[in-house]
């Protein structure tokens, strides 16, 4: 969708990864949390300046490590606070959202803390340089676990749009957030893994972080989220090693799935056909 404010076209994205050629050199307003490969992503799209949600800062503050990244790249940048917009909602973002942080290229074109996004936005398009896309980084997919045979049993990906029809059968660590996305009519996830995790991005407005378990639930799908404040948002190899279970849809707990029991061990106990007490 498109948002007009009184001085600049400002592009309004559920997602940065689904960023366009038609978006570069655009300030964008994005649902997506201020992680690292989300900042990877914006500057990947040679974006003016973007404007992202802090998920709830969280562990490390991996909600907000995106802004010291862009900075790097030359990319103004902004976060929203989490409380104060939907997570995975553009439009929620650029109603009401409310910046909670920003880097020093956006401070210094007048972008604050306190600051409703929208008006972020338009301080945000006063900047002229567009900066040159950042060299690629590595595949933000990985195998964490594999069986004897050497095929792989669990799959970490640091956005859920990473998997795909590979995925079905097997247990997915992802470190997106927990919503589906405002524009979509589904959860999002493109394959049917035994178990699918997300990073509840500190829970926010109206439960935001969580609101995709209801959904893999619909669809058989046992599906988590652990806490923002134990694992880095963005970071899937974080999720599976340091993540602890902040909530789970019926399905999960059918597997034996509880609050408070790091993913890792409910993990190990689901491959080894143990319970998790």
């Amino acid at each position: 969708m498109e948002y007009q404010s009184s001085t600049a076209d400002v592009r309004v994205l559920d997602s940065i990864t689904k960023l366009g050629s038609p978006d570069a050199g655009r300030v964008v307003i994005a649902g997506s949390h201020g992680g690292r490969y989300a900042a990877y992503c914006a500057a990947r799209g040679q974006v003016r300046a973007v404007v992202l949600n802090d998920a709830g800062v969280g562990w490390q503050q991996a909600g907000i490590a995106g802004l010291q990244d862009l900075q790097h790249w030359g990319v103004p940048a902004a976060a929203a606070d989490y409380r104060s917009c939907r997570i995975g909602d553009g439009a929620d973002m650029a109603r009401h959202g409310v910046i909670s942080h920003a880097n020093p290229l956006a401070l210094a074109l007048g972008c604050r803390p306190g600051m409703t996004v929208a008006e972020a936005a338009a301080r945000l398009a006063q900047s002229s340089a567009i900066a040159a896309p950042p060299a690629p980084q590595e595949e933000s997919r990985r195998v964490l676990r594999r069986a004897a045979d050497g095929s792989p049993l669990v799959i970490g990906a640091d956005s859920v749009s990473l998997l795909d029809g590979r995925d079905d059968g097997l247990i997915a660590v992802t470190a997106s957030h927990g919503e589906r996305l405002a524009g979509l009519q589904h959860d999002g996830v493109k394959a049917a893994p035994r178990l699918v995790t997300f990073n509840d991005a500190g829970i926010g407005k109206d439960s935001a972080g969580i609101g995709r378990l209801l959904l893999l639930q619909q669809r058989g799908i046992a599906a988590l989220t652990v806490s923002a404040y134990s694992a880095r948002i963005g970071d899937a190899s974080s999720c599976y090693a340091e993540g602890m279970i902040s909530c789970a849809n019926a399905r999960a707990r059918e597997l034996g799935c509880r609050v408070g029991t790091p993913l890792r061990t409910f993990i190990d106990a689901l491959l080894n056909g143990h319970s998790v007490n």
